[in-house]
């Protein structure tokens, strides 16, 4: 990397790790200086892109591979909390062996409430053992079907939960359908699908070689139209 992140352009990073590593340049408290956010793209710490009006800052891998080595580096002097809790962060992950990125994982997706039984509203009680009667397991009620925005969420989040946080990684189908082994296979076909029609941030691709599949990894192909896909790919 051609320079050494600023006290303040280091402060600019932290504020994007507690996000898990991106977010839109306004929600960044300090504000991000033009100067600044030029500074740590060129020196590659971090990758902007358009979105919207607004301009999304991300951490790359480099900015991920600092941040994991100079938690002690000095901040702004108004920032003395937070360079107290980097030390004790820092006296952590050397004595666990834990990683930052795994510190940090990723980010939660909220779990889709059940759907409320229609009968459970609209049925009056039965007037004979009502008291000796079994309640309903948990998880029986129907769940409330995912948006494909929310499909597409899970779908990264397995994906970043697969790769320790980092982007640009291929992972192989059969591993991501296991990790969303709550969601039926129709729901993450949908998503699959969705990428496949034209996301800009994620592709499908092959594996060429057929002895290198096992039976499991042909099973988990996405197979759309007589095509097999074996591997996801989410770009930074």
């Amino acid at each position: 990397m051609s320079q050494t992140p600023t006290p303040k352009q280091a402060l600019i990073l932290w504020c994007l790790l507690g996000k898990h590593g991106s977010a839109l340049q306004s929600e960044v408290v300090p504000k991000v200086d033009a100067a600044d956010r030029r500074a740590l793209v060129s020196g590659r710490y971090l990758s902007e892109e358009k979105q919207g009006r607004s301009i999304r800052l991300t951490v790359t891998d480099g900015g991920w591979n600092w941040a994991g080595q100079h938690l002690r580096d000095p901040l702004p002097a108004s920032f003395r909390v937070l360079q107290d809790w980097l030390e004790r962060i820092d006296r952590h992950l050397a004595t666990t062996g834990e990683t930052l990125a795994g510190l940090i994982g990723t980010p939660a997706t909220p779990e889709p409430r059940p759907a409320e039984s229609p009968s459970a509203v609209s049925l009056p009680a039965k007037p004979t053992r009502s008291r000796t009667a079994k309640a309903a397991p948990p998880g029986s009620a129907k769940p409330r079907k995912l948006t494909k925005k929310q499909v597409r969420a899970r779908i990264e989040a397995a994906y970043l939960a697969l790769t320790d946080g980092q982007k640009a990684q291929a992972v192989r189908l059969s591993a991501l359908r296991a990790h969303l082994s709550e969601l039926d296979r129709a729901t993450v076909d949908a998503g699959l699908a969705a990428i496949l029609a034209g996301d800009p941030t994620a592709r499908l691709s092959q594996l060429s070689d057929p002895k290198s599949l096992s039976a499991d990894e042909r099973e988990a192909a996405f197979s759309p139209a007589g095509e097999p896909f074996h591997i996801l790919w989410i770009q930074s």
